[in-house]
């Protein structure tokens, strides 16, 4: 696909993003309430089919879904102190029910660590009861006090899948960890969404983890937005809420915990990363249609034409193929841009010419491109192109990761790089806060963090202070 496909989409992302949103009918932010949005039809069906991938990966690991209480008391919020901490700026505040004032104020959860605690309280006993592995999608509240976003950066996240486990050891906590990130990966692979794992440093690690763990993404203007995150929360939870179980020796041991997040943002980072100018391009396995039939009208052959594009469908629908026929009075070229917008994978036309020819013709929606096939073809060839299609934009968007990845020798070339504002920067790092601060300080990058149980070259010297490097550290613009 030529750049000039893509200009609009990577030089003017934001308009490009909110125009995409509006003329697809995805996400309609004009609700009058500052950071929340409203899921329409079209877009609602792509959040079903990509929450069909997580459930399918996460049930398949053996995780449950549940469904926690939206409002937290005051109290079990604040229990564990550095997490209260983490979100109090953040938190929407239930004072009043009705006329009357509450006696104990309720939190809006940003997040439900304090919500399960008391919870597993009750459901844990014992070492035969774990480990524990639960689920919930549901819609989460910030106050966020930056600028807002459709999808991006909002203030009632309404697509936030968390899970939270509980575990006898922490080497058994330490496995989730990495189940859970494998987890992660097959989700991203299966709708096709490139991605790094950054440890996060330790001063922006999740409020009441031993660590965290990030999946970061490079969107179309460069800027990097993590899509999902892991955190081992060690006993600090379990400790909080005396969440214990009996060894199999007769002794009383506090349990160890994991969680893991990702939202909308998922999605927003679909429809980013695979479109181009047109709009979207949306993976056949994610798209609420795998294939539109546009009839082209010819004067003497509109029976025929409207009768063979039917048994297409009917044949297609009756293979599981997630079809429609465009049958609107509306001319074929502005069917092709309708359709086009919303990411169609494939598009089916049937015209006089291939009547005569028993045969249709078959156009891609990732490259454009079009090819007659013979019609009792059409099923084997659309089945193929799903195939073809999802390979060629992961290879795609893996790509343009790779590209938007640099690495910086020296200062001044971070510093050069940092100006141009696009993608992932690689240096060489000592591992001290100040010097990832200096960073920070010179440049309007954000230390992402280091590769997490990737494969590097060792690293040689920090790039700020010239000492002995132990560490790599990946910083970007954000959002």
């Amino acid at each position: 696909m030529s750049l000039s496909m893509r200009e609009k989409w990577s030089k003017e992302f934001g308009e490009w993003f909110r125009d995409v949103l509006d003329e697809a009918e995805i996400y309609d932010y004009r609700y009058p309430v500052k950071g929340c949005g409203v899921w329409m039809p079209y877009g609602f069906a792509i959040r079903k089919n990509v929450l069909e991938v997580v459930r399918s990966i996460l049930d398949s690991l053996g995780h449950e879904e549940i469904l926690l209480p939206l409002l937290i008391p005051e109290d079990l919020f604040k229990k564990e102190a550095e997490h209260v901490k983490g979100f109090e700026r953040q938190v929407f505040w239930v004072t009043k029910g009705g006329e009357t004032e509450l006696d104990v104020k309720l939190a809006l959860r940003p997040t439900s660590e304090t919500a399960i605690g008391p919870m597993l309280k009750l459901w844990i006993k014992a070492h035969s009861d774990l480990p524990k592995k639960y689920y919930q999608i549901v819609s989460t509240f910030r106050y966020e006090t930056e600028a807002t976003k459709p999808m991006i950066r909002v203030r009632e996240i309404t697509t936030f899948k968390e899970a939270h486990t509980a575990h006898a050891t922490f080497e058994d906590s330490e496995r989730q960890v990495k189940e859970a990130a494998e987890a992660y990966s097959r989700i991203f692979d299966e709708i096709g969404i490139p991605y790094m794992r950054n440890k996060r440093p330790e001063w922006d690690k999740f409020a009441g983890a031993l660590y965290t763990v990030a999946f970061d993404t490079i969107m179309p203007d460069g800027r990097v937005m993590q899509i999902g995150t892991v955190h081992n929360l060690g006993q600090n939870f379990a400790k909080a809420f005396d969440i214990k179980y009996l060894t199999i020796d007769g002794k009383q041991e506090y349990v160890w915990q994991t969680c893991y997040g990702i939202s909308e943002r998922v999605i927003a980072a679909l429809i980013a990363i695979h479109g181009d100018d047109r709009g979207m391009i949306l993976p056949p396995n994610i798209a609420p249609i795998q294939v539109i039939i546009v009839p082209i009208p010819y004067k003497g052959f509109e029976e025929a034409v409207d009768k063979t594009c039917k048994e297409i469908l009917s044949k297609l629908l009756e293979k599981g193929v997630r079809a429609k026929y465009d049958d609107r009075e509306i001319t074929p070229g502005n069917k092709f841009y309708y359709w086009e917008k919303r990411g169609v994978p494939i598009r089916i036309e049937v015209g006089p010419e291939d009547l005569k020819m028993n045969s249709v013709t078959i156009a891609r929606r990732d490259t454009l491109s079009r090819e007659r096939v013979e019609m009792t073809e059409v099923l084997k060839r659309v089945n193929e192109l799903m195939v073809e299609i999802m390979e060629y934009i992961k290879s795609r968007a893996w790509s343009w990761m790779k590209q938007n990845t640099r690495k910086a020798t020296d200062y001044n070339e971070l510093k050069n790089m940092a100006e141009m504002g696009r993608g992932v920067i690689e240096v060489d790092w000592c591992g001290r806060f100040k010097c990832a601060h200096k960073i920070e300080e010179d440049t309007d990058l954000r230390v992402l963090g280091e590769p997490w149980n990737e494969d590097i070259e060792p690293p040689v010297k920090c790039i700020v202070c010239g000492e002995s490097a132990c560490k790599k550290l990946r910083l970007a613009k954000t959002y």
